[in-house]
């Protein structure tokens, strides 16, 4: 095997890896589209906030253990967000969905305040109990993060796949993002599944935070993993869950191979940009994504 081809293989490997962490965060995006039939712009703040507020209370100034801190950033984004769709959320049922759109936008930018104010601005990193050694597996080579974010995200995109798939409170939810008022007059609590919707975003942001913070450290940079994943999301599709699998894995292995083949002719930057190259394209000639609904309005 040649020397490029090898390389190929391994930067393969790691596009994959990276990909499903990818996927893991974009599944907010699909679990609030969902039930809301709305993108929620927060969901990469949502991820810096769980993870400032794991990473503060295992520091040195708070010094909870990490599974006690794991358990109360959990406990925390899931209060959170149950607030947050009651106070600013609820009252916008059956508005337009630009409204819901604005109102994410707007928190957005209170939570890269907010966050930094309250646990402070400086650098953190959250430290998992795993090696540091790489993990070798065939010609692929691996971080055991990278390995634990992997499973992680494939663990939990099964579970909310079959929960949309095979339950009835999962189908309720598809009908809400329908329609909310047609929801409502079948006898569905349209609050209800809305605030559940909100619930598992927190808890998978919450989950994102650790795995990327621990990957890459905590600060307010760590927004920014909500727009590198949302090229994954239109890709993949708003609202399929296998989608966002395939638009992970799409977008890590192409970003692996740009940072690999091109950066070094070029001088880099080409990683950053890739993804939202094939974004556009997939716009043009694919809007809906590879696994999303195609919706047909008539006018």
């Amino acid at each position: 095997m040649s020397g490029n081809m090898a390389f190929a293989i391994e930067l393969f490997g790691q596009g994959v890896a990276n990909g499903l962490m990818y996927s893991l965060v974009a599944l907010g995006f699909v679990l609030i589209y969902k039930a809301t039939d709305a993108i929620n712009f927060a969901q990469g703040e949502f991820v810096m906030i769980a993870g400032i507020v794991i990473s503060a209370l295992a520091s040195a100034a708070y010094e909870f253990p990490l599974w006690l801190a794991l358990f109360a950033g959990l406990i925390f984004m899931i209060v959170f967000n149950i607030a947050l769709e009651r106070v600013v959320l609820r009252p916008l049922i059956g508005r337009p969905i630009v409204a819901i759109i604005m109102a994410t936008i707007g928190l957005a930018f209170i939570l890269r305040g907010i966050g930094p104010m309250v646990f402070g601005a400086a650098p953190r990193g959250i430290t998992l109990p795993i090696e540091d050694y790489p993990v070798i597996i065939g010609p692929f080579f691996f971080t055991p993060i990278q390995l634990l974010g992997a499973g992680t995200s494939i663990l939990f995109l099964l579970i909310f796949g079959w929960f949309f798939l095979k339950t009835r409170k999962g189908v309720a939810m598809r009908a809400v993002a329908d329609s909310h008022q047609v929801s409502g007059a079948m006898g569905i609590n349209v609050e209800r599944y809305f605030a559940l919707a909100w619930v598992m975003a927190g808890i998978v942001a919450m989950l994102g935070g650790v795995l990327w913070g621990s990957a890459s450290g905590v600060d307010t940079q760590l927004a920014l993993v909500g727009l590198k994943v949302f090229p994954v999301v239109i890709l993949g599709g708003l609202d399929s869950i296998i989608g966002v699998v395939i638009g992970g894995i799409i977008i890590g292995v192409a970003e692996a191979l740009a940072a690999g083949f091109i950066d070094p002719y070029v001088g880099g930057g080409t990683k950053d940009f890739t993804p939202y190259v094939l974004m556009i394209i997939m716009l043009m000639i694919r809007p809906y994504g590879l696994l999303g609904r195609k919706l047909i309005e008539r006018i």
